[in-house]
């Protein structure tokens, strides 16, 4: 066969035509064959409003929206199904990960915790690298707010529902006085954590490590001397916990530790059991214990056997 005019011409619109079948028309046609995961809902117009303002500052950037079966690692609890995506056009799934996977964001946090996210990172992530957002103003950050919450469709209404349900106790608890709160959160700990101590002594070691994961992760709500009063704190309700009253009411290390852990569901305090390992855990613990409520239960009895590793 001679390489003529008419069999490059012919040949090269048959490759792409070949090209074009691949890359767009198949998928198109597998794509209009997917059917609805159980969890897809049709996006609101806030929603929807929201979306658009996600895409247009460029959050899908460093954000993915996608857990894929080698991610499951990050503490996903769903791998992500082409049946999520049927309303998405533009589809938003993103590659970067500079800052966490958002598929399953909605309910993680209560409403006012992303506000204050959202005006500067920094005073609910100290260490966060994303840009403030204080720039869009009230009206745009609140259709943002609404888009990332319903991020999950089903499942993030679900929590979203969870975090209502408990921020409308917490505040009754929080405007009853000091008292009632701290009663009241103590009650939510199972009864066996209440009476466990931190197993860790307070050396200078594991004090300087909690001063560090305190700095890393809790000042900006807390602040740096332990009173709530962080930069966080006026976007908050309830604020968040002054750590100085609770003296002499019944803190022990295992309360410190099932809190940072599980987090306060209603509040802005988060659960650190996904970022924090076991030791870190009681260490920070041990840190705020000595510094901010000035008594401390640590190495105290019960005891099981001495870590290898402890002094």
């Amino acid at each position: 066969m001679k390489m003529t005019y008419k069999a490059v011409v012919f040949g090269s619109l048959i490759i792409l035509a070949a090209v074009v079948g691949v890359v767009v028309v198949l998928p198109y046609v597998q794509t209009n064959r997917t059917t609805p995961s159980e969890i897809f809902r049709l996006r609101s117009g806030a929603e929807a409003a929201g979306r658009e303002i996600y895409i247009a500052n460029g959050c899908v950037y460093c954000h993915s929206q996608s857990i894929r079966t080698i991610d499951w690692g990050m503490g996903a609890e769903r791998i992500a199904q082409a049946g999520d995506y049927l309303q998405d056009h533009p589809i938003l799934l993103g590659s970067e990960r500079t800052g966490p996977d958002l598929s399953q964001e909605g309910g993680e946090h209560p409403d006012d915790w992303q506000s204050a996210h959202f005006t500067n990172p920094r005073y609910t992530r100290p260490l966060s690298i994303m840009p403030a957002f204080a720039f869009l103003g009230p009206e745009k950050m609140g259709r943002l707010i609404t888009y990332v919450q319903g991020l999950g469709f089903k499942d993030a209404d679900k929590r979203v529902q969870r975090q209502k349900k408990w921020k409308n106790a917490a505040i009754k608890a929080y405007e009853a006085g000091p008292e009632a709160n701290v009663k009241w959160l103590h009650e939510q700990i199972p009864e066996g954590w209440r009476r466990v101590p931190n197993p860790y002594p307070t050396r200078a070691a594991g004090l300087a490590r909690g001063h560090k994961i305190y700095q890393d992760f809790c000042f900006g709500c807390h602040g740096p001397i332990g009173d709530g009063m962080g930069p966080a704190q006026p976007y908050l309700y309830p604020p968040p916990l002054n750590f100085t009253i609770l003296k002499n009411r019944g803190i022990s290390g295992g309360i410190l530790y099932y809190q940072i852990m599980n987090g306060i569901t209603g509040t802005a305090m988060p659960y650190f059991k996904r970022e924090l390992e076991s030791e870190k855990i009681w260490d920070v613990g041990n840190y705020v214990a000595v510094n901010f409520i000035n008594q401390t239960d640590a190495d105290a009895d019960p005891k099981g056997i001495d870590a290898a590793y402890e002094p």
